[in-house]
């Protein structure tokens, strides 16, 4: 039986700038902003007033009129990384960065003789916590799937461990909104079918889930059981990195749109920063009403060099449709053909906002 571990920061960009400025203790902090920017990261002190990532500075601000913006400091989160993740490397070398701030850790092999995958967790914290002065929530279980859901049980600065025995019990118990690759297009979906929580979904058979969820039946079928598979895989490039929306009523308006396209290409730029990549094409991607789908690219002969080229070029791609022949369902940014800015980071980042 495989020991996975995930360990996830709490906080990770704010926390680092409440570390390094004294006077941001205990304040609501979001890491971000500008006019029409977005919050990057925000401190557990904002998140009582429903301060999130994603969510656009002037929401943010108007939910919390305290809040204190902080300009993103990537180098510095950059460096606090590598410094986290080398404490990774002295447990196992099957490390997978999914960001800057998590990562799976596979400890089969406990290479230091801890005795359990639990006490391992313990000693990666305790470390994080006397070397970084950051905390560190980290879960434990058989299978990846589990243990990023188990590092999100008991945040802040907690541990959870649930055991193979444990396993589909603990998935049962949960909203299927929580679930790693549910968005909440899907979990709004999932509920009007009446499939609230994994005991809901286990009560479905492979072929009607299927029937209304297509390839991602399988995916569902399995997690709602405790069952995955996927091992701990280090060192994969990105592919893409990209963040998209899908509307609530199909928009065809320009400048509604154009707004819109601001919003998610600041959030999918900021993705681009936290995986320390750069790329040469920008792929808009659309779905419209009648669920067809169609992207538009523009490459460039060198590395896309700043989010407003970015935008930008997002922008243009956007106007050259207009005018729509029908409205649109989903907006969505990326950028691709990438490649590595300094670290080794995992296979695709994509976020629905």
């Amino acid at each position: 039986m495989r020991k996975i571990i995930h360990v996830d920061m709490d906080a990770f960009y704010a926390s680092v700038e409440q570390r390094d400025d004294p006077s941001l203790k205990g304040k609501p902090v979001a890491v971000g902003g500008g006019h029409r920017g977005v919050v990057t990261a925000a401190s557990y002190e904002a998140r009582p007033f429903g301060v999130r990532s994603a969510m656009p500075s002037v929401t943010a601000r108007r939910r919390c009129p305290e809040l204190i913006f902080v300009k993103p400091r990537f180098d510095v989160y950059r460096a606090v990384s590598q410094q986290i993740r080398a404490i990774f490397f002295d447990y196992t070398d099957l490390v997978e960065p999914l960001s800057l701030d998590e990562a799976y850790l596979d400890v089969t092999e406990d290479r230091h003789g801890l005795g359990s995958a639990r006490a391992i967790a313990e000693d990666i914290r305790r470390r994080i916590r006397e070397e970084c002065q950051l905390t560190a929530s980290a879960g434990v279980s058989y299978c990846k799937f589990i243990a990023k859901l188990a590092s999100d049980h008991r945040k802040p600065d907690g541990l959870c461990v649930i055991t193979p025995e444990k396993g589909p019990e603990f998935v049962a118990s949960l909203p299927v909104a929580r679930f790693h690759g549910v968005g909440p297009v899907t979990a709004r979906k999932m509920e009007r079918l009446g499939i609230h929580t994994g005991a809901d979904l286990r009560e479905w058979s492979l072929p009607a889930l299927q029937a209304k969820f297509g390839n991602s039946a399988d995916w569902y079928w399995r997690i709602c059981r405790g069952i995955d598979e996927r091992e701990v895989k280090p060192d994969r490039p990105y592919k893409s990195v990209s963040a998209e929306r899908t509307f609530d009523e199909d928009l065809r308006d320009p400048e509604r749109l154009a707004a819109e396209l601001d919003r998610i290409a600041g959030y999918a730029w900021t993705r681009v920063e936290r995986a320390e990549v750069a790329g040469r094409t920008v792929t808009l991607k659309i779905k419209f009403g009648d669920f067809t789908i169609i992207t538009r690219s523009k490459s460039f002969g060198s590395n896309v060099p700043d989010q407003e080229t970015f935008t930008s070029a997002g922008q243009a791609l956007l106007s050259a449709l207009h005018p729509l022949p029908k409205g649109i369902r989903l907006l969505g940014l990326g950028l691709h053909n990438l490649t590595e800015v300094n670290a080794p980071v995992p296979a695709q980042l994509g976020l629905a906002i």
